[in-house]
């Protein structure tokens, strides 16, 4: 499978593990370690990374009407493979828009299965503003009550120039080079949520962060 299309609206070189989004100029944001895989430290376990809990980066972002969240995953990996929809990870977008910003007001949660014929779909709970749960199949953008959410395979948006990182480390010169994108042509897997901006805006600034659980543990 080839990858589909870049994320929706502009990402604005936002690359966040958590994010602070201020509905006043400006944006404060903490950067990710995109390619760093939750691995198991004791000798004793299986040490391979969990590809579908593997979070990449979660964005979030805002326009005048709208607040987008898209939490990407499992990747990067090559345009020939399939994305990923693993039934037993719960994935999780908090959103914290009141004191103190460390307490989730807004738990989104979302999970994977399969319905007829073995297709993929998705569940997603916790939206502000939508009765009951958005679900459907993936690779659609699907809408209730306002809220759009769409699932699928998606070009890597990431940007990193690892060879200028690598150069810059030996020689103690900054060497980074715009044109080169390590993770381009690359794809991950991502749900991408935009939710009406009056259903979280309560004047204050708004952090947004995400996690994975595998049945049994947290990630």
């Amino acid at each position: 499978m080839k990858y589909s299309k870049a994320l929706p609206y502009a990402l604005g070189g936002l690359s966040l593990a958590t994010a602070a989004i201020l509905f006043a100029p400006g944006v404060g944001i903490i950067a990710a370690d995109h390619l760093d895989p939750p691995a198991r430290t004791d000798p004793s376990m299986d040490s391979t990374p969990d590809r579908a809990a593997d979070i990449a980066d979660i964005y979030a972002w805002h326009t005048d009407t709208s607040v987008i969240v898209a939490l990407t995953f499992s990747g990067p990996q090559a345009t020939d493979q399939p994305a990923t929809y693993d039934p037993d990870v719960l994935y999780s977008i908090n959103v914290s828009n009141t004191a103190p910003r460390t307490t989730t007001d807004i738990p989104i949660r979302f999970r994977f299965g399969t319905g007829a014929m073995d297709q993929f779909g998705i569940r997603v709970t916790g939206l502000p503003g939508v009765t009951g749960a958005i679900e459907g199949s993936v690779e659609t953008t699907l809408e209730k009550d306002g809220v759009r959410v769409r699932a699928g395979l998606f070009d890597d948006p990431f940007f990193f120039d690892l060879q200028g990182f690598r150069d810059t480390l030996s020689t103690g010169t900054l060497s980074f080079d715009s044109d080169r994108d390590f993770f381009a042509g690359q794809n991950l897997t991502a749900v991408v949520i935009e939710i009406p901006k009056d259903r979280i805006d309560t004047g204050a600034p708004v952090d947004v962060w995400g996690a994975t659980a595998r049945f049994g543990g947290q990630l």
